[in-house]
């Protein structure tokens, strides 16, 4: 078998600071040309084993190993969010992540694993109220970094709100809606 080190540059996003390079050196396991690696992933509480890549993207891993359709794959350069998810609580674009730079300790929330089987997310509740979404293409990523505001501190204000959406864009409305619920969803979560 014929080892291959993996040297790439990937964007990995904290949502409290700017966007950062993080070069990854080498991908700890080796995988063959033919057969790849072994990735583990935790999503919405369940555990996922499947062999691809070294390099496959996170969002590709959700999407096409894990069969999770609602994270959205809109502009692959981290521009747009449409592929925001919570890693560990943290809104983390899926677009420009390697799945293996993932570990199976830190648990991916999408779209999916937000709502309980008896209720919507306050947070999906509101975006429903608040008429925030037009196609709907981005709304999973919104919602995602929305929930992410919460933990981040992020003031319920429209000024507050709009500022930590920055790196989430819709095509179709003018966000008010969308910041109007996110301000009525922030307030909600804090209330709980």
């Amino acid at each position: 078998m014929l080892a291959i080190a993996s040297y790439c540059c990937a964007l990995r996003l904290d949502s409290t600071k700017n966007p950062s390079f993080l070069l990854v050196a080498s991908i700890p396991q080796h995988y063959t040309s033919a057969s790849g690696m072994q990735h583990e992933l935790t999503i919405n509480g369940e555990t996922f084993h499947f062999e691809a890549s070294a390099t496959l993207l996170l969002i590709d891993a959700i999407r096409n190993h894990c069969a999770l359709k609602g994270t959205n794959q809109g502009c692959d350069t981290a521009q747009c969010g449409a592929c925001t998810v919570l890693i560990d609580g943290k809104a983390a674009k899926s677009c420009n992540l390697l799945a293996a730079q993932v570990s199976p300790a830190e648990p991916i929330m999408t779209i999916e694993g937000l709502a309980s089987p008896a209720s919507l997310h306050p947070m999906q509740i509101c975006f429903s109220q608040h008429h925030a979404l037009q196609c709907g293409y981005c709304t999973p990523g919104m919602i995602m970094r929305a929930v992410a505001m919460a933990d981040e501190g992020v003031a319920a204000t429209p000024d507050a709100v709009r500022h930590a959406l920055a790196g989430n864009l819709c095509r179709c409305t003018g966000y008010e809606g969308i910041v109007n619920a996110i301000v009525d969803g922030l307030q909600q979560m804090r209330r709980r």
